[in-house]
């Protein structure tokens, strides 16, 4: 009874995350599509958005997503998070691969759904579904850019950065002997911070800082048409970049927080380990 109610539980999770990430990808991959598919199509140009607005809507699918999947799963929506919870914070590493998986359906299937509600935007917009459109599934470096003079290691390295950035808030935020934000407010607060990468970071590699945010959506652009999705703009293979160096960049901001801040904390009873602080 005791393997079936923990078994019954871990699915539970796997569910949440799923849900969890489907929500970020339908929000962040939809604004994407509007921006880049269908402001291509408005006269004059880019008349449905802006980078500040994609930048926004990340956020806000972030602090959605974990809304949804918090209470069950600890709302991670992100492999790195999951790896660097089960490193520095006692997450179960039975569970990790798991939620690996739940997360990456969920993106995939997200980006399935924003793939045909488009279908019509995506194919006016780019009927050879080309690179052009592949960045509203998929980030590249330079976002495409073939001026910005951006390849495969300038991004990763973009990746890592970024990703430690992310890592080292989230566990500052999100740890109970720090002073993590009161009255359910840290999913709002996790969202901003994806905000403020986005608007700093965003340049050299389109701050995917999530492997399932990048892979899943890639492969569902794959087997619908965008031919070239594992490839950047300059024909190199790419799609490693955005799944290591996030895992790399969280690894590395977690040992961050850990060395600089988290052991010179006081003590006190040991958190829910990769769960979102339950307030008194």
């Amino acid at each position: 009874m005791a393997k079936r109610a923990r078994g019954s539980a871990l699915i539970g999770e796997m569910a949440a995350e799923f849900a969890g990430t489907m929500i970020l990808i339908l929000i962040g991959v939809g604004v994407v599509a509007q921006v880049v598919a269908g402001g291509a199509l408005t006269d004059p140009k880019g008349g449905l958005g802006d980078h500040d607005s994609i930048s926004w809507a990340w956020g806000l699918g972030v602090t959605l997503g974990v809304y949804v999947a918090a209470r069950l799963s600890g709302a991670h929506l992100n492999p790195a998070v999951t790896l660097t919870l089960a490193t520095f914070k006692g997450f179960s590493w039975q569970k990790v691969v798991p939620y690996w998986i739940a997360q990456f359906l969920g993106a995939f299937v997200a980006a399935l759904i924003v793939r045909w509600n488009y279908t019509e935007i995506l194919g006016h917009a780019d009927p050879g579904h080309t690179i052009k459109t592949q960045t509203v599934f998929a980030t590249l470096p330079g976002n495409g850019s073939l001026t910005a003079g951006v390849h495969e290691w300038g991004a990763f390295r973009d990746q890592v950065i970024g990703t430690a950035i992310l890592l080292m808030l989230v566990l500052a935020v999100t740890d109970v002997l720090n002073t993590p934000p009161g009255a359910n407010l840290g999913a709002f607060i996790v969202g901003l911070i994806v905000v403020a990468i986005g608007m700093a970071y965003g340049a050299n590699a389109g701050y995917a800082i999530n492997p399932a945010r990048d892979l899943g959506p890639r492969l569902a652009s794959y087997i619908t048409g965008y031919h070239t999705a594992w490839r950047d703009q300059w024909g190199n293979l790419y799609f490693w970049v955005p799944v290591f160096g996030p895992f790399a960049g969280g690894l590395i901001g977690g040992a961050i927080y850990k060395i600089f801040v988290g052991r010179f904390l006081p003590t006190a009873e040991p958190e829910p380990a990769g769960r979102v602080p339950a307030s008194d």
